[in-house]
């Protein structure tokens, strides 16, 4: 990669960071309503994830979406004006902090229910099958959804159809407050493609430039092979569940151990070891970064909320 985007995916990945803080403050403040889950600790996952595909191929997700939208172009502005629910969000302040979508960045969604949008990655590559192109889908979720029935249901579909779909499990730890060791008969999510005859491998998800090292290889198979793979991410989420978690099933000095493992700490001592770029030049972006997530919040602020008339659109596609 050359330095612009390297520094591009240090810009974004700051960006993820301090964005969902001030949505966190946000919803504290009561300007912010319903769930709303956080990315805070798995940033490297979905900049190195995303900064590997290619604008065609298409994304979609589970809930924990605004730094997955982030990463796939759709602005700051955007993301915070949804979060407060306004009309100038990508999904006219109707989605809110589960549902980011965008079809013109080919971002498919943030889904609320747990696995639910695995089927739909699998419709999603079966129609560029039908199509006769070589885009692939990505599909990411989160560990607790490899033991639910649409997981299986759809990783098999993907392989007997061969369908071109990048599995990507964001191992975090915890399934809600549930321990991966306690609710999965195997402790690497990646040997779950085994049932299934499917290529899978496991990359350290604190580390951007492993993730899109790997992320690069995924792809490249699933383009040229139209075969499925599974890519396990191994991750943390430094906050809870959601806004409303207390907790008490994981102990401070694990977290505080995470922490220490900081993804935008690596990828910045990545960059300053091998001289892509000075301190000057990343404190800048860390400004650039701060100053847009300012900007963005203002935007959000100022921006009306959905008329009445709004009630009963976009309910079908004309």
């Amino acid at each position: 990669m050359d330095k612009q985007k390297l520094l591009q995916m240090y810009y974004e990945m700051v960006l993820i960071r301090r964005v969902e803080e001030r949505g966190a403050e946000l919803y504290q403040a009561g300007k912010i309503g319903g769930f709303m889950h956080l990315y805070i600790g798995q940033e490297a996952v979905s900049t190195g994830l995303i900064a590997a595909r290619e604008p065609r191929d298409r994304v979609i997700t589970a809930y924990r979406d605004h730094g997955v939208a982030l990463n796939c172009g759709i602005s700051a502005n955007e993301v915070m004006a949804e979060l407060l629910g306004k009309i100038t969000g990508m999904s006219k302040g109707k989605g809110g902090s589960m549902h980011m979508a965008s079809v013109e960045k080919n971002m498919w969604g943030g889904h609320a229910i747990v696995g639910g949008h695995l089927p739909i990655a699998a419709g999603l590559a079966l129609g560029d099958q039908y199509a006769g192109n070589d885009n692939i889908t990505i599909c990411m979720f989160g560990d607790g959804a490899t033991n639910i029935g649409y997981f299986h249901e759809a990783l098999n579909l993907s392989k007997i159809w061969n369908l071109r779909v990048l599995w990507v499990c964001e191992n975090n730890q915890y399934g809600m407050g549930t321990a991966v060791e306690r609710a999965s008969a195997v402790d690497e999510i990646r040997q779950k493609a085994d049932g299934y005859g499917m290529k899978s491998d496991r990359v350290d998800g604190m580390d951007v430039i492993k993730v899109y090292e790997a992320a690069q290889k995924a792809i490249q198979y699933v383009r040229e092979t139209s075969q499925p793979y599974l890519l396990e991410a191994v991750t943390y989420r430094f906050r809870g569940h959601s806004m409303g978690d207390p907790e008490r099933y994981r102990q401070q000095d694990e977290v505080k151990k995470w922490q220490e493992n900081d993804p935008i700490g690596i990828f910045r001592a990545y960059l300053l070891k091998h001289q892509v770029a000075t301190e000057s030049e990343l404190n800048a972006l860390d400004d650039q970064a701060q100053a847009d997530t300012d900007k963005a919040v203002e935007f959000a602020e100022a921006s009306p909320e959905p008329g009445l008339e709004e009630l009963f659109k976009d309910i079908y596609v004309d």
